[in-house]
């Protein structure tokens, strides 16, 4: 068969319908603080990144519409309220839009790792360096801005050493050893994740009109405050510093930009999302009380997005996502 006449598979299809559903949720978030911002930088910044998906959005549609796939209905203007009060500042806003760029990163590479297609792989190659295009200029300006929290500075030690005792991995009982420079890669990140997490959290929590949405936030608030805190003991224990809290960066409107559909399912994406994450550092960890912290995490935010299920599919937000063939129903048929 020839190249150019292959059909995508499952898996293309699943990474393209994953991309248009995450990509206007974020678009539309992206939409409204760049209405509200007044940093001219800062709102140059997110006109690029409005225009780059919308390049983007066009192309996935063309993939999905050629197969004959119907294109999700994702989130739209209609999710969005324009003219309301401001519920960001500035600040936060190019932090939202530097942790959604992250995702992007990772979202884009695993899309193009199950791309056959030469044209699929290159569009995703494309998507790919406008996200680390996207990257670089988030981490300059807020370099720039005074905002940009570095990871904890090592001394350099004179020579490098083997493990030469089982007590590499205690950390929960007789003599702990420092965290690694690998262990904190990984804590850092969701450190400030989680931080994002219980932000926007707190926000939407804030503005939503329905209770039992306003309960799940608060709630959700709560799980990443906790994790917060679990990972910032661990740090603090070897005198290290944490990433700063964004909570003041959210005014004190109560005036909803968003519809609940988008904040309840932004809310958990980010939880879904961080489950990858955490898995990388459960991998890497090589101390019990770390272990301990990752397991935990994980099996709270599988909570979490089990009653996010729950919600989504009672207020018949959550789309389906194309399925295989059920052969006994077709069967039945006849």
């Amino acid at each position: 068969m020839e190249k150019e006449n292959l059909k995508l598979t499952s898996s293309e299809i699943g990474s393209l319908w994953g991309e248009y559903v995450n990509g206007t949720a974020v678009d539309i978030v992206n939409r409204y603080m760049v209405s509200i911002i007044e940093d001219e930088q800062i709102k140059a910044i997110f006109e690029d990144a409005i225009k780059t998906f919308e390049k983007q959005k066009h192309q996935i549609v063309t993939f999905i519409e050629n197969e004959g796939f119907p294109v999700p209905i994702g989130f739209t203007e209609s999710d969005l309220f324009k003219g309301k009060q401001r519920l960001f500042t500035d600040i936060l806003c190019l932090n939202y839009l530097h942790i959604m760029t992250l995702h992007g990163l990772l979202g884009h590479s695993t899309s193009l790792a199950v791309s056959v297609r030469k044209d699929l792989r290159d569009f995703y190659d494309s998507c790919d360096n406008d996200a680390k295009k996207m990257y670089h200029q988030t981490i300059e300006l807020l370099l720039e801005k005074g905002s940009f929290q570095r990871d904890p500075l090592f001394y350099p030690a004179e020579n490098p050493e083997y493990i030469s005792s089982q007590d590499f991995t205690n950390g929960l009982f007789g003599t702990d050893r420092p965290l690694s420079a690998t262990e904190i890669i990984s804590i850092s990140f969701n450190i400030k994740k989680n931080i994002m997490a219980k932000t926007l959290s707190i926000a939407f929590g804030q503005v939503t009109q329905t209770k039992e949405i306003r309960k799940f936030l608060t709630d959700s608030e709560k799980i990443a405050d906790g994790q917060i805190k679990s990972f910032a003991k661990i740090m603090q224990t070897d005198n290290l510093p944490v990433p700063k809290s964004w909570e003041t960066e959210v005014t004190t409107s109560t005036d909803s930009p968003f519809s609940d559909k988008l904040m309840l399912y932004h809310t958990g994406f980010l939880f879904q999302a961080a489950q990858a994450y955490h898995g990388a550092g459960l991998a890497s960890a090589m101390r019990t009380d770390l272990v301990a912290t990752y397991e935990s995490t994980i099996l709270q935010n599988l909570m979490v997005t089990k009653k996010w299920f729950n919600l989504m599919v009672k207020n018949k937000w959550l789309e389906q996502p194309p399925l295989a063939p059920n052969r006994k129903e077709i069967a039945k048929e006849k």
